[in-house]
């Protein structure tokens, strides 16, 4: 079984494997309020992750190890996540009061037809959604499969930093648990928003549109943080190390800001314009209510603004921190500029309170 949906009581560690960076994070909670007890980020070695898929797994396992270190957490299990584009989700309907059993025997019957590779390769979990809008007498099922493959590689590269994965999740439904502490955020009425959450990693953004705190629409495209830095790189002659460096501490030349910069800007308005389009092209919305930006990019100032000032949506950065409690070897500063970009890490740490 993939264990999408295994519940436990343990205290987990989200881990976040991107394409440039590992995120670690752990939380606690007490009563309804969490408290973030250790977080780090580690970039990785230049394509040890490529696409969202591992390349090169002692890469990853070092920059697992160096990540666990650097958080001073004593935890060793973790949930992790793959990516949306590699699982398939189905939600099938079922005949009603089945045992798990049964229910994973018939569940493996049903999934030869909506999976294309061949069983033995693929690792499937279910969740029980409830009753079925058209026949009380059966449940909704939802299936989700994934090609062992890629949730082995997840788990080698943990087990190289000595760590256990318990939980193997999908990067869409970690940002949806974390996007439920944001919901909050914005206000009064939240249940019934129609939410952008634009996730602008160094390679990939991805559009998460969520509905009723729900995810309904999801769009991957080849777009990043990555760019900015290339493109320092090539102006002022920079290593990939040093440029990376200059975006987040400064220190560039003046023509930075309107030369390299704002063009950049500009162009993630684009992007985000032209997903926010393909959505509204899909189906039943022609509107969101708010932008909501997470990873990386996220961080760049007043990005939010030239957004929500192009497109003429209420633009927020992501902080699923906002109204946690930090322990005393967390340092705050560090936590909110990395904030947006911890989102999937923050989801997946949540799985510990399932």
């Amino acid at each position: 079984m993939l264990g999408l949906f295994n519940k436990k009581a343990n205290t987990l560690l989200g881990i976040d494997i991107s394409s440039t960076s590992v995120k670690l994070l752990e939380l606690s909670r007490s009563g309804s309020r969490y408290k973030v007890e250790a977080y780090a980020v580690e970039p990785l070695p230049p394509n040890a992750v490529v696409e969202k898929n591992i390349a090169e797994l002692e890469g990853v396992g070092q920059a697992l190890s160096r990540v666990l270190t650097k958080a001073k957490s004593g935890v060793r299990t973790a949930a992790v996540a793959v990516a949306g584009s590699a699982v398939i989700t189905k939600t099938i309907e079922m005949e009603a009061g089945l045992s798990d059993d049964d229910l994973e025997t018939q569940l493996k019957i049903e999934a030869d037809q909506y999976i294309p590779y061949p069983l033995e390769e693929v690792a499937i979990d279910f969740e029980v959604q409830g009753p079925s809008a058209r026949n009380s007498e059966r449940v909704d099922v939802l299936l989700a499969a994934c090609r062992k493959e890629n949730v082995e590689v997840r788990e080698a590269a943990l087990a190289l930093a000595g760590i256990t994965a318990k939980v193997v999740d999908v990067e869409a439904y970690a940002l949806e648990r974390a996007y439920g502490l944001l919901a909050a955020q914005l206000g009064s009425g939240h249940d019934e928003l129609t939410v952008a959450v634009v996730d602008i990693g160094a390679t990939m953004t991805t559009l998460s549109v969520l509905h009723n705190g729900r995810t309904i629409y999801t769009r991957e495209q080849l777009f990043g943080g990555k760019q900015l830095t290339d493109e320092i790189q090539r102006r002022y002659g920079l290593s990939v190390e040093e440029a990376g460096l200059a975006k987040k501490q400064g220190g560039l030349p003046d023509d930075y800001e309107s030369e390299v910069l704002q063009p950049f800007k500009e162009a993630v308005v684009q992007q985000v314009s032209r997903s926010l389009q393909f959505f509204f092209a899909a189906g039943q919305f022609n509107d969101v209510d708010y932008i909501l930006l997470a990873g990386g990019t996220a961080s760049i100032p007043d990005l939010d603004r030239l957004i929500q000032q192009k497109i003429g949506t209420q633009t927020l950065v992501a902080n699923p921190f906002a109204d946690m409690a930090l322990s005393s070897k967390v340092n705050a500063g560090a936590l909110a500029s990395d904030a947006p970009a911890l989102m999937i890490a923050c989801g997946l740490a949540m799985r510990s309170f399932d």
